[in-house]
This record gives structure tokens, sequence and C-alpha cells, in this order.
């Protein structure tokens, strides 16, 4: 029985599988049959699905289905792990277009991550899942039940090299989005800790269809997109013995700019926000514990603040809240009967997104500026200091940015593939399905505008030719403008190639319950990555980039895994499962799975799961370049300016509120994350028309692999004063990050779920449907034995864990007409720095839509998204360039209306 849940102890399940682990494995393997673990069921309704009306998930209804999340290809009532399924066309209608939207449907997920976390933060444009919170390395994305490449590049600060980027799956060739809502390593192996989320494309076409859309914010400013997709496809399987069927998608989105949304600000201070840098323009002096800057104390120059006897620069019109981006993608498949009951498919997809970021100028610091300069202070270009006297024998050191070379721009070009041969068919009553595939992602990222050659700037200024207290003369901005950098100065690639199969079949009624199912699988695949930079990377300090730190690895993994299905009685239906995978850099390990269905009257299910999972440290976790670049946040030393006010030794331009330098990168001395998860829920439906549905869930995670929070770094430290490189005059040099073992995480929760359709009336059908997730505890600790930190409502670290997060729809159909109204929901949650911001309010979205399908042959849909033109909670977080708000959980772009045709031939 499953003992003590809240405490993850489970000891008499777990001691069983550890003390022999292979016994299991052989018990499962005799008399086999197997199916893939991702195998989907063509079926119309499917457990927890997003119904046509409603549009979220109906978790309840019991129907015949095979979902992600069981290796047995069997058809069944509800599941006895917890399934959500999202229907592509049905969200199309609400105006979605992209993965990442999609997922932003599931309550389960936490944070946006979408491609505005690239801004300042270098993940090549990409958008993450994130299940329960525990990170995107944790969530395995799969497209048609097998893997896809990582992403081949991580963000700032974070493990999304270890994860898909969403943006490269084909949107317009998805029929449905099978989430698990539970851990699957037992099934899926390495990455599936907080659960699964499949991709699954259209199986066939014998027709055509052509989309033309786009939406518009009803601001002023960027934020548009347009969009377009066609497939068509011929041939039918059971007639022809074939089908060949193609998708192609495009969408672009105009970048939004800061100055176009007054809620991003970036200097609040009676609310505690202050993201404005101490390298300004122009810039700020130093000699001793003196500082000045040409302009006085007013600092009445343009997006420059007087603070602590300096001028602090704001970059807000140079920044982007939304980047631009270009998507294009191409799925195609074909399809051949070889015989009554056997196939082969080849699949092949090629995605592509271009993305384009600006932020502020670059900043220069610890410049030495000594008296031969025509521009040091005082020698009649650039005005003495007024606060103190200057020494003319000893150098000014100077803080600048070079705004006369604009907003630094960057492009990244992320492109993914995959070719996919598969067999499958029945031979002597065993089901068999055994494929070949190859995956590649690749990340080419450039430098646009705006960033320029440090030794030339140095040089510049020991010449007397560049002045970084004004306007550049002719000469200084021909240097400038002579010595900036464009072009491609970096590269990275992750493949992943493998090979699968599996066997299935029913094994015999040995309860006379009804007949047991096994299964038996297994796969070998061969990862692989590689980054390198371009030399000049070493002249342009703000890119973090070494030229010497290109890094490759490579790794071979084996697995075989088995299920087993018996139903005991009528009402009860025990499963197991166990996976063994070999890593050819991490040994061994065997991870169980147990699960349990029990029906005791027709209108109730009850079902639980207990699993164990390991995932190795990616590639990208080991062998990630180590950069050091800018903090993402502003933060005071604690020592020369604890508390924001300067202290003996210190300056407000170097110690105060600064962007420190951050030293990052791969681990090669982790060790892998093991886990265990608990599962425990009900189904009710007490009439035909009601449904209802909680599941329990708790996750237990060791050794959680993540890069170190640089907040945590300055909220503590005493703590982590080892994480700290002074330099001789006792200012920080840098600070010291990267992926770690960081300790424990104990999370749990409950996913709730509804779905009502009100009785046929004249004046149409009505639906109302509603899916929810309450997080009861998010502790985690960011050492080894150390102390826990409870995350849940309260900004802690580098993010925080919203206590509630819901969608509910409302939806109404007559003939062929259509509208449905959504609410999105996430509660507040006490800020960054609760001291002059208590609370960052809830976030409430509503989103209106409507359609109608003329002639079977035209569908046009339109509506709003945020309707009510909410604009994003305040927070003075300082995890991001956006600021203002946290772009993690809330959308700049205000009310938003979209269009939308689709025509079909």
């Amino acid at each position: 029985m499953l003992m003590n849940l809240p405490g993850y102890t489970l000891k008499p399940l777990a001691l069983a599988v550890r003390r022999h682990p292979r016994a299991l494995l052989c018990v499962l393997a005799m008399g086999m049959s197997g199916a893939h673990a991702a195998d989907a069921v063509e079926a119309d309704t499917a457990t927890e699905s997003v119904s046509a009306a409603a549009v979220v998930p109906a978790t309840t209804q019991l129907q015949r289905v095979e979902v992600t999340g069981s290796a047995i290809r069997r058809v069944d009532a509800e599941t006895a792990v917890p399934i959500t399924i999202l229907r592509a066309d049905d969200l199309k209608k609400q105006g979605v277009t992209t993965t990442q939207e999609m997922v932003q449907r599931i309550t389960g997920s936490q944070s946006i991550n979408n491609s505005a976390g690239s801004i300042g933060a270098g993940t090549g444009g990409a958008s993450f899942a994130d299940m329960r919170g525990i990170g995107p390395n944790k969530t395995l994305v799969l497209l048609n039940g097998r893997r896809l490449a990582n992403n081949a590049i991580s963000g700032v600060g974070s493990p999304n090299g270890s994860a898909i980027d969403l943006n490269m799956i084909p949107f317009a060739a998805i029929d449905r989005v099978e989430v698990l809502r539970d851990g699957a390593s037992a099934l899926y192996g390495t990455d599936a800790i907080g659960g699964v989320i499949n991709f699954i494309t259209k199986k066939t076409l014998t027709d055509g269809s052509l989309t033309l859309g786009g939406e518009t914010p009803t601001h002023s400013g960027g934020g548009a997109t347009k969009d377009m997709s066609a497939s068509w496809g011929f041939g039918d399987l059971e007639e022809d013995r074939f089908n060949v069927m193609g998708v192609v998608n495009y969408n672009k989105q105009q970048n939004l700019d800061a100055n176009d949304r007054s809620f991003a600000r970036d200097f609040v201070p009676g609310r505690g926000l202050n993201q404005t840098s101490g390298t300004a323009y122009p810039g700020n002096y130093f000699q001793g514990d003196n500082s000045s800057n040409p302009l006085g104390t007013n600092c009445s120059g343009p997006n420059l603040i007087a603070r602590n006897g300096i001028c602090r620069f704001s970059t807000r019109e140079y920044i982007d809240l939304i980047p631009q981006t270009e998507k294009t993608s191409f799925f195609g498949k074909a399809t051949g009967k070889l015989a009554d009951d056997h196939n082969v498919s080849l699949e092949y997809f090629w995605a592509r997104n271009n993305n384009h970021t600006d932020i502020g100028p670059a900043p220069l610091t610890g410049l030495s500026l000594d008296s031969s300069s025509p521009f040091y202070p005082g020698n009649g270009i650039t005005p003495a200091p007024t606060n103190f006297t200057l020494d003319p024998t000893q150098p000014v050191d100077t803080a600048w940015r070079e705004t006369a070379a604009g907003p630094r721009g960057s492009s990244d070009q992320n492109t993914s593939q995959r070719f996919l041969l598969n067999f499958d068919g029945l031979v002597g009553g065993w089901d068999y399905n055994v494929g070949a595939s190859y995956n590649q992602n690749k990340v080419l990222s450039t430098l646009t505008d705006g960033y320029v050659s440090d030794a030339a700037m140095i040089n510049g200024l020991a010449n007397g030719v560049i002045n970084p207290f004004g306007p550049q003369t002719a000469a200084g901005q021909a240097l400038i403008d002579a010595n900036e950098y464009h072009g491609q100065y970096s590269s990275a690639v992750g493949r992943v190639a493998g090979i699968d199969g599996r066997i299935s079949r029913e094994i015999g009624d040995w309860f006379g319950a009804g007949p047991a199912g096994l299964a038996l699988g297994g796969e070998y695949r061969k990862e692989k990555m590689h980054q390198q930079y371009e030399a000049f990377v070493n002249d342009v300090s703000s890119l973090g980039a070494d030229a010497a730190g290109s890094v490759s690895g490579e790794r071979s993994v084996k697995a075989e895994y088995a299920e087993l299905n018996v139903p005991v009685l009528d009402s009860l239906e025990l499963s197991a499962a166990v996976r063994h995978d070999k890593y050819s850099d991490f040994g061994s390990t065997t991870n169980p799975k147990y699960s349990f269905r029990y029906q005791p009257v027709k209108q109730l299910v009850v079902r639980g799961a207990y699993s164990e999972g390991f995932r190795a440290p990616s590639l990208y976790e080991l062998y990630a370049p180590r950069s050091t670049t800018f903090s993402q946040g502003y933060y005071n030393d604690p020592v020369l300016c604890a508390g924001g006010t300067v202290q003996p030794g210190g300056n407000a331009g170097r110690d105060c509120a600064q962007q420190f330098l951050n030293n990052s990168g791969g681990n090669t001395e982790l060790a892998p994350e093991k886990a265990r998860n608990v599962t425990l829920g009900f189904v009710y439906q007490p009439v035909s028309n009601l449904s209802m549905g909680l599941d329990f869930w708790w996750i237990h995670i060791s050794n959680q692999i993540q890069s170190f929070p640089e907040s945590a770094v300055f909220d503590d430290p005493s703590t982590y004063a080892d994480r700290y490189v002074r330099n001789a005059d006792g200012s920080i040099a840098n600070i010291v990050t990267g992926n770690a073992n960081l300790g424990i995480v104990k999370t749990s929760g409950v996913d709730v779920s509804l779905d009502y359709r009100f009785p046929n009336t004249p004046y149409g059908q009505f639906g109302l449907g509603m899916t929810g997730t309450y997080v009861t505890r998010y502790d985690f600790q960011n050492i080894i034995d150390g102390p826990y930190t409870d995350k849940v409502g309260d900004f802690q670290g580098d993010g925080v864990i919203a206590r509630w997060k819901h969608v509910l729809v409302g939806s109404w159909s007559l003939g062929n007409t259509r509208a449905s109204i959504t609410n999105r929901f996430t509660t507040g949650y006490n800020d960054y720095d609760r001291t002059t911001n208590a609370r960052v309010a809830s976030y409430a979205l509503w989103d209106l839509s409507v359609g109608h399908t003329f002639d079977k042959v035209l569908d046009v849909d339109a509506g709003l998204r945020n309707m009510f033109d909410r604009n994003p909670p305040f927070s003075n977080q300082a995890y991001n360039f956006q600021s203002g708000y946290d772009p993690r959980y809330a959308d700049p772009l205000g009310r938003t209306l979209f269009a939308r045709m689709t025509y079909h031939f």
C-alpha cells in the first residue's frame, strides 16, 4: 500500500526493487509483448481530452482509449496515470498559433519560458516547457512518441541546453498533445521526472487546407503577428495502400519595445525597482573614494537618473520586451502498406526560427584615463568636478556606455530536423514497432549592431580619440564605426541518433477479470554536442564568451524496459513497469513504476502510481563552455555597499546597484539526479454530462542539477562567500555560479478538473470546463544538506511557484456557429524585494473567440485575447532584462485582436 505520501518515504515498496531490480525485469520479460512507451491511439476523445466545445481537458470522460504513459497497447477506460489531451484544432479557433502558446494552457507548467527569455540571455530564441516548476531539463518533450535533439545552446543561468525548443515542433502538423502529468522514467528514461509532453501529428491526410491569419495588439507599437499554413495529402491506406502528406507553416512576429509599454519601467525607487546602470553616458568617473559625472549632480541628460552622487543610465529605450521572430517549418510523411498487417512510414520535419533581440549599448568598465587626454576632467572639454578636487597627477577610472554605437543587436538562427523510418504491424498476435531516427538542432549566433572592439576603445581612450564624457568627434565616431563587429560568432550543434523497438500482446486472463497485457521494448541512442566561438569574441567583453572555450561531448545509452498490466478483479487492475539504462559515462540504473486502477462503481475511478526516476546530467550541463558576462540582475556589493549604502572603501558607481560579472557554465563533476514520484487521485462522473477529477502528486528530487541562482549569492553572502572573487582593493571581480548539484527539491500539489455539458436548448449547446493546479509545497536546497526554502507564493532564488493556476472555459455552439470565453488565472505572490513592494498582484486574463463554418469548406474565427486589456502586475524582480513586471509569468502585449481563415479543399 502507499504510505506516508507527504514525506515521500514509501520505503517498503522502493526497497524491494532496489534489492532485486533485474529479477523484476526478468519476470516482466517472460512471455512478453511490448508497445512503444509513447504510442498514441487514434481516438476521437481521450482521457482528460480537450473537448471541441469547452477547449479544456475533460479530465473525467470514462471512455475507451489508449494514451501516452503506458507501454501496453490496449484499449481501456480511465487510465491509472493522469493524462491531459489538448486538441490542436480547438485551440487554433481560440487564436493559438504556436506550440509555446499551446503549452501555456497546461496549468501544471509553471512559467511561460517563451522567446522573450532570449533577450540578454542567449537561448537562441528557444521556448521551453517546465512541468511542476522543477526545470525544463526534467520535462521530456516527444514528437510522435520519440525523442528530439535538445536545444544546442543554453541561456544565461539556465539549464535550457538540456531541453527541447518548443518552436521546433511543426505546429500546423499537430493533431493533439498528450500530457502525462506524472513521472515516467521507468518507461521513457532520463528527462521524464516532471512529466511527458507528447506532440502527435496527423496520421494521414487525403485532402488539403490553406490557413491565413494574423493578430495585432490594440495598443500602438509592435508585437503584431502574421501566420500562414498549408497542408495536402493523397492516397488511401486501405484502397491505394499508401498515403503521402505534407504540412508547411510560417509565423512572423514584430518585436515590441519597452518604450511602447508604460508598465515596463526600470526605476521605481518607492517600490524597490532600480534596474538602471552605473555604467552611463556620459560616463561616470572615479578617483579614490570620490566620484562624479560631467553633468554634475543633477544628471539632466537623456536616460539619466541621479543616485548616490553619480548618474545612472536607463536602458529602457533600447530593450525589447518581445524579440522579432520568424518561424518556418515543414513536416512530411509517406506511409505504405506492405501487407494487410504491416506498414512502413518515413517522416521528415524541418523547422527554423530566426530570432533577433536588442539590448542596451555595450558597457565598458575599469577604464583608465590620464591627464594627457583632452577629455580629462578640467582640461577644457570635460568640466572639472564640483564635489571634490582632482589630483591631476593621477588618472581617473571611468565606466562608460558606448551609445555612439547604438543598441547591441544579435540574431540567432535555430534549425532542427529529424528523419524517422518506422515499421509496425502484427505478427502471430504480436504487435510490433521498430524505428530508426536521426535528430539535429543547430544554432548559429550572429552580431548585427553595437558590438565594438574593446581593444580599439581602450587604445582610443589612451590616444585621446575616444571621448567617454560627451559626443564623439568625427575621428572618434569613425574609430567606433570602423571597429564594430558583424557576423557569426558562435555555432552549436546537438545530435541524437537512435533505434528502438517493441512487441506487445495480451497474455491471458489470469484471474477471470480480463486479459493481462505485457510489453517489452528497448532502444539504443547516440548523443553528441559541439559548440565553438570565433576568435574575435575575446575582444568583446560584453558577449561573455571565450574563444578558447569551444567544447564537445558525446555519449551512448542502451535501455530495455517492460510493463505488466493485470486485471485482478473486475474493478481492480495492477500494473508494474521497469526500465534499465546503461550510460557510457554514468553507468547503469534501474527504475521501477507501480500503479493501480480501481473502479468500485461505474461512476468512479480511483487511481495511483509510485515511480522512481534517474536523470544523468545532459551533455550541455557537463560540457557547456564557461563564460563570464554581466549578471542579469542589479545587485549591491554586500561588503562595500551593504543595504545600498556606500561603505568605507566603496564607490557608488562601482559597488552599488551594479551588474557584476558572473562566471557560469558546465561542470564535469555533476552527479545524476534521482527522484521519487507519487500520484493518487480519482475521476467521478455522477451523471453523463458532469465529470470531475482530483489528482494529488508528490515529487522528491535529490542532487537536483541547476545553475546556481545569482540572486542567492547576493541574498546570502555569508553562506556563499566562496562564490565571490575580489580584486586587490576589495571590490568584486566576479561571482561564480554555473551548473551544480544543489540538494533536494520536495514539491507536492493537486490537479483539479471539471467538465459540465448543459442540457441541449433551442438556443444551442453550452458547456463549462476548468482545469487547475494547486501547489501545496515547493521546498528546495541551494546546497546539499543546506536549509530548505519554500518557494510557493514567494519569490526565492530565481523565481516563484504560483500557488494556484487555472484555465476556465465557457463555450457555446449552434449549428456551424461557435463562441467561447476563456479565463486564465494565476495567483499573486510575495515580490523579489518585499520590503518595498510586498505583493505581486494576481493575474487574470479573459479571452473571447467567435467562429463560423461556411458550407463545410471555410472556417472563419476571430476574437480578443486579454479582452479587458489587463497590464502585467508590477514586480521589482531583477532577474530579467525586461523590468517593471516579470516576463516569465505575464504577457506584455495587452489586448490583442486575432483573426484566422481556413479553406478546405
